[in-house]
Formats: C-alpha cells, structure tokens, sequence
C-alpha cells in the first residue's frame, strides 16, 4: 500500500523538474511513511511513497526492468492477492524474479501480456507504467474502486497520482471548482470519474487508461454484467461460504501485523471469525481486533430509525466467541469536535465530505490502531453486495426514481440545503441534477430474460449500490486510513463475490425475508447467536450533547468573520438561527448543516479554491 504520482510532459525533459516531482510526491508521504522514490527519464517522471507491507527489503519503488528496447518502469499502490499463482505461471514463461514482492510480479505481468495484464488480477490496486519503448504511460485501476487514483490533462502530456494533493502540488493544476464540482460535492451521487476539482478527473474503476503523444484514451476491462443464476439455495450459500474463506485466507498475507475492524455486525463479526479461525488452525496466531467506541455512549445511547443498538454488546460477543485480542477505541465529545482533527480529515479527503463526526472518528480510529497494526481487514461492502441497508426493503425507495440512499436520508437525516444561500441553492439545482445523474447510472443496466419486474427493480437497485455509493464508502476509508499509514483490506470487494452475488436473485438474498441471508447462512458456523439475530446497525455517530454544543461553538468563531470565503455559499442566517437552537431541539439535519459548514470552511482556508459559481 502506498502513495504514487507522476508527470508526463512530452515537449520536455523532466530530469530539470525534479524539485516539482519531489513536492507531489511529498504530498503523498502519509501514504507511504517507510519511503520515496522518484524516477525521472526524459519526458517521463514517477513518484513513489511506500508503506512496506510484502518483502519488506525488496518492494522499492519505482521499479524498473531493462529490456533491448529501452525501460519500463511502475509505481504501484495496492496489493494483489494472487500474485503467487501469477508468479508461477510467469516463471514458467522464463521470467526471473529478483524480489519476493507483488510489485514485481505486476510489473513482469506487464512485460508479458501488456495492458491486458489487469484482466488476471485479483486486488486492489493502483498503478501506472512508462514504457520507454512505446513513450506510452498506462495506468490501472482495480474492479471496484478500493484504491484511488486521479489524473489532469495537460497541453503535452498528464499529471497523475493516488489522491488530487498530489496534482495539485504541480504548478499546472488548477485550484478551480465549478458549479458541477460543487454539484458533486453536495448531491451525494458519485458520479463516475469526477473529481470535483476542474481539469481534473478520476481513473474509474476497471479502466485502463492509456496516454501517448495522440492523446488520453480508456478501456474499460471489468464491469457489472447480467448473467442467469442457476445454483440451488444450498448450493449459493455453500459457494458463498467457500468464496468467503478463499478472500479471506488471501488476504491475511502479510510481512506485518494484521487486525480486524468489528463493529459487532454481521460483516464485520464474520469476516473476524473467519480470520480467527484460519490464523488459529495455519500458525496458531491470535487475530487481534479493534472496535470505536465513545465516552458515555451506554449511558446516552437512545434507538433510532437508524440504530436500534449500540454496537460494544455485539464486539464483545464476537471478541470472547472468537477469542480474539480485542481493544474498544474509546472516543470523547472534545476528540471528535477538535478542529485539528477536522482540519485532518478535510486534508486526507482533498474535499469537504460532510461526514463530520462518523469521518473524526473513523479518523481518530484508524490513528489508535496504527499503532499495533499495519494493515487491518474490514466488513465494508458487504451491505452493498448482499443487500443490508433498510432501503432496500423500503417500499418508496423501491418504486422511486431516484438513489434509494437519498430516499433513506430525507427519512431519518432530512435536508440540510437550508445551509446554502438561495442564490447558490438556484445555480446548483440539485433535483434536477440528481435526476440526471439517475437516469445517467440506470441507463446501461442488463437485464435477464424473464425476469421479472421486481426482480428487476432489485437488481437496478443493487447495481447503483455497486456503482455509485459504495464508491463514497471506499473512498472515505481509504483516505481516512492512509492519512495515518494504515492498510484496510476490503473481502467482500473481491471481485468474484462481488459477480456471484449480484446475479443471485433477489428472492435468494432476502430468503428468510430479512437482509443479507446469504451471508448470515453462508457464516452462521461461525457467529454469536446474538449477531445472527441482530438487525443492521449503520457506523456509529455520537449522541453526546456535548458534541453538538462544540459544534455550535465553532460555528460561532467562524461567524465572527464575515468576510470568510465560505459566506459565498452558506446562508449566513441559517448559521445564525443554528447556533441559538438548545442542544436537546438539534436536528439530525441541523447537526449535519453545522457539520458541512465547518468542513467547507477549513476547505477553504487550505486550498483556496477558486469557485466558479456561474
């Protein structure tokens, strides 16, 4: 895992702008604290930060191989899961190996089957390739969309890198945001391939994209695809099962320590077991877990449409049934509501989420267990691959037109666009783009023969969960880990999963009339009968009081500086209005408006954006 980035300029000789690569790559230092390498030949220049995680003395980057026709040299960020059977099959093609890291193998996968070479990946990753021989720089990016990577057109040529810091450090970059940015930012859609800031864009998830002196081209390698789905009940849960416990024996690999993230749910409380049970029967090795907890939580604790339980029961269920070495991360009201960790979190995120106190305490996590692990195995995904959030049993979010997510939201957050002045509000448009975008992500959706119209209906739902949200959800981890240096694997983003389940009828997902059955069933060996029972519970988000009194006290300090940039957006009276509601009256949209408004602003005084509001 690591932070990579690169210029590619073919009217210069970049060996002069060294000191401009070091800055970008520099900017990717969180990524990669245990080193940097910067590799530069004529028009081409790649810069590496690594977090050494496989064959700790010999994965340095960037790589090269000499070949007759000139080099070919790679910075990766990932990890690829099969590399050893794809280092056998390359041996046996007469390659030689010189390291035992999967950096390498990679880079040997590109010497024998080109760009193609992502097709036989199984990972998460991302990575680019000058070629010297073609004067061609090739850049990948896994099935799903686990790691990041974004690049920036330019008169001659491309800026690339794992996160926009790193483009935005070169001179060429544009600190711009337009209304579509700001459309993006506020409409909570992820709209494949923006990247909020103007001029510049993401590499989308299962592309190769391709840049020579003709220009910047794409290939789209792996996408969802609609296929019949014959497998008994038994038969499905059984696969499952077995495609449970091969992702996870996989991606327990590593030269450093390891851990889990339980939150006492379903996917979180499986893949645990799963990793307990395998480390305890191949090394006799204790897996150790990790859980976020706050001050004051069991005492202020009060079920919700969203929450139904507090999560610790659950953790330490799963930690005493598994015999783990687990540690409740334990997080205050003062933590969450610092503005150095908000300031933190805006840097990691390059924009300003709006995710407040559930990104503080992902933060603030992830920080904790750095310090005893390097890489951490988590449940994400598992709600968008078997079908777990309530919404997706909600009648109006079924027959609606619109993401389901935001169905939910209006129910149980409500609206927080009050927080922008009318102005703003009319220029966004937010319904009419969110209604675009819609259309735009169903527009290409298979469906099966005979299926049925409800059937149907699922599976376009299952689809903008694959495409659209669980790419904020990724996002949001990988940045939060990586700002600290720590590796989170995701098991139910393996590709293979990911297929199988999603052309499994509905009726097979939601047999016993309940979320994620398959999994339950497929795991159900394994699990406290207390997790088997418990129903979905989303990432926890602090009910102190003393949070949102803090926020409204920060709130405050920034109104006392009306000449802020931020005031071009927010409605200065709706801050007003917010700031004077008693802690008990605070709306869950209230809170969230306090939230955004305080991100927005430290986004501002960080980067400067130039906002283009026309």
């Amino acid at each position: 895992m690591c932070g990579i980035t690169g210029w590619v300029s073919y009217d210069r000789n970049l060996v002069s702008e060294r000191a401009t690569v070091d800055a970008m790559t520099e900017t990717m230092s969180c990524r990669g604290p245990d080193d940097a390498g910067i590799w530069t030949e004529g028009p081409a220049a790649l810069g590496h930060r690594r977090l050494a995680i496989i064959d700790l003395p010999g994965g340095r980057q960037p790589m090269t191989v000499e070949t007759p026709e000139g080099t070919v040299a790679m910075v990766y960020s990932g990890e690829t899961y099969n590399y050893t059977e794809l280092r056998r099959e390359l041996t046996g093609r007469g390659h030689r190996f010189t390291t035992d890291s999967d950096t390498e193998v990679v880079l040997h996968a590109y010497l024998e089957w080109g760009p193609a070479l992502a097709e036989r990946l199984n990972g998460m990753y991302a990575f680019a390739i000058w070629d010297s021989r073609t004067k061609q720089l090739v850049m990948v990016r896994d099935r799903m969309g686990i790691k990041p990577f974004y690049y920036a057109e330019t008169a001659d040529g491309v800026l690339f890198g794992s996160e926009p810091k790193a483009i935005l450090a070169n001179p060429l970059a544009r600190r711009e945001v337009t209304l579509d940015g700001l459309r993006e930012l506020f409409a909570f859609v992820k709209t494949p391939g923006h990247a909020v800031w103007e001029g510049m864009r993401e590499v989308e998830p299962g592309t190769v994209v391709t840049v020579d002196t003709n220009g910047i081209r794409t290939h789209v390698y792996w996408q969802l695809e609609t296929r019949a789905h014959t497998d008994s009940q038994d038969a499905t849960i059984a696969h499952v099962r077995e495609l449970m416990d091969d992702i996870v024996r996989r991606q327990l690999v590593s030269d450093v320590p390891r851990c889990t993230l339980l939150s006492g749910g379903l996917d979180s409380s499986a893949m645990t077991a799963l990793a307990a049970n395998q480390l305890r029967e191949g090394t006799g090795e204790t897996v150790r877990s990790f859980a976020v907890d706050f001050v004051g939580q069991a005492e202020n604790f009060v079920a919700d449409e969203l929450r139904g339980t507090p999560d610790t029961p659950f953790v330490h269920d799963v930690a005493r049934a598994s015999a783990t070495d687990h540690q409740d991360i334990v997080l205050s009201s003062d933590d969450l509501a610092d503005p150095e960790v908000r300031s933190r979190v805006i840097r990691a995120r390059d924009i300003p989420a709006g995710l407040g106190d559930m990104d503080a305490s992902l933060y603030l996590l992830f920080k904790a267990i750095r310090q005893h692990s390097t890489v951490a195995l988590s449940g994400e995904s598992a709600d968008e691959v078997f079908g777990g959030y309530k919404h997706f049993f909600d009648e109006e979010a079924r027959k609606g037109q619109t993401f389901p997510w935001l169905v939910q939201f209006a129910h149980t957050i409500g609206e927080d666009g009050n927080v922008l002045n009318d102005s703003v509000n009319r220029a966004l448009d937010l319904p009419g783009y969110t209604r675009d975008s819609y259309a735009t992500a169903t527009s290409g959706i298979q469906r099966l023969e005979g299926e049925s119209d409800f059937e149907y209906r699922m599976r376009v739902i299952c689809y903008l969960h694959l495409t659209r949200f669980v790419r904020i959800l990724l996002d949001r981890k990988d940045r939060a880990s990586m700002a600290v240096g720590l590796e989170v694997r995701v098991p139910f983003c393996d590709h293979r999963l990911v297929e199988y389940v999603y052309n499994t009828p509905w009726s097979l997902k939601s047999f016993d009339g309940r979320e994620k059955s398959l999994l339950r069933e497929a795991t159900a060996d394994v699990l406290p009968r207390s997790v088997y029972d418990r129903v979905k519970s989303p990432y926890p988000s602090t009910q102190d009081p003393k949070y949102h009194t803090a926020l409204q006290e920060n709130v405050k300090d920034l109104l006392a500086k009306p000449s802020h940039q931020v005031f071009d957006l927010v409605s200065k009276d709706w801050l007003e209005r917010a700031v004077k509601v008693e802690t008990p009256q605070i709306t869950q949209a209230s809170r969230r408006g306090l939230e955004r408004v305080l991100d927005l602003a430290l986004w501002m005084d960080m980067y400067a954006p130039t906002l283009t509001l026309s």
